[in-house]
């Protein structure tokens, strides 16, 4: 198992399963904190940069909300437009990067631009953790949604996920890499032209992943534990903003989930959406049992809250 001190969260490729039970382990201890509402004094000498080249709601605000709770400070922007590394003068990330490590300890970054988090990385001498990059990844959402599946159902090894719509997107990805760490068998479900890059597809090859491809998500439903939807209807990540006009198009029913849908899966099944959604995850489900997106935003704040303490050397 590594040491998080000093150390840049860009990949679950650089995770094993140990460094995953760290963290979990970490998460248990600073749970309470979340849990009861009240801030703790750990990181009460810290602060947070967060520099978000794309709109976020819930990576953004749980991640400053992660860093006050532990009693740190927190500055940083969720507008580039509004910086000079937004569209006008388009600092690069070298410069910026070089610059925002002395006002912080550690530095949150969203960007749309796939491998920006490991460029700012080579330049910032504190951490940086990517909170999503492009097509690339989103590994805190990964380790958050792994967290919340083991405090619910006592483990990882011996589950079945099905991974439904847009393969390529930066969650799909990070799971992907993520339950290859574990004893978990995964149904991929997606659109023909949704599918996972190769490089992808090519870690979990390598890794011996139990894995298939399915048509409809009712063909893998029936023994399934977790449900990981992405839209199939969705922006292009490449770009700071949605530019699209228009009728977007509609979900098939291959890939939506709805309350008729979870009739046919077992009682505990448990389904996760990153959001916003679009028309693929039926509102009704989300007065069911099955509805776990919600609490993914508690398991949010604590698994950042666990993060931020051990890249800052609180709780090595």
């Amino acid at each position: 198992m590594r040491s998080f001190l000093g150390k840049d969260i860009i990949s679950l490729k650089e995770f094993g399963r140990e460094d995953f039970y760290r963290v979990f382990e970490v998460c248990d201890r600073l749970a309470p904190f979340a849990y009861e509402r009240r801030n703790s004094d750990l990181l009460k000498h810290k602060t947070l940069v967060t520099a978000f080249y794309q709109p976020s709601t819930r990576t953004r605000l749980s991640s400053e909300a992660a860093m006050i709770r532990l009693g740190g400070a927190v500055t940083g922007f969720s507008d580039a437009k509004m910086t000079r590394a937004g569209d006008f003068y388009q600092e690069s990330i070298r410069d910026t990067f070089g610059m925002l490590e002395f006002y912080g300890d550690a530095i949150v970054m969203r960007h749309f631009e796939q491998g920006a988090p490991a460029e700012a990385a080579r330049w910032s001498s504190v951490p940086i953790l990517n909170a999503g990059d492009g097509w690339g990844e989103h590994p805190m959402q990964g380790i958050s949604d792994l967290y919340t599946v083991l405090k619910h159902k006592g483990t990882l090894d011996g589950l079945h996920f099905i991974l439904d719509g847009d393969l390529r997107m930066r969650t799909m990805h990070s799971m992907s890499y993520a339950v290859t760490e574990f004893d978990i068998t995964v149904s991929y479900v997606h659109p023909p032209d949704m599918g996972l890059p190769d490089e992808v597809k090519q870690y979990i090859d390598e890794r011996n992943l139990n894995y298939r491809f399915v048509e409809h998500i009712e063909e893998a439903i029936a023994d399934a534990d977790m449900i990981y939807m992405e839209p199939v209807v969705q922006p292009d990540y490449t770009k700071a903003r949605d530019e699209r006009s228009g009728d977007v198009g509609r979900t098939p029913d291959n890939y939506k989930v709805t309350r008729e849908l979870m009739r046919k899966a077992k009682s505990d099944c448990m389904v996760f959406h990153s959001l916003p959604r679009m028309d693929e995850l039926e509102t009704a489900v989300d007065k069911t049992r099955h509805a776990w997106y919600w609490s993914e935003a508690y398991y949010a704040v604590v698994t950042k809250m666990a993060l931020m303490a051990l890249v800052l050397g609180a709780m090595e």
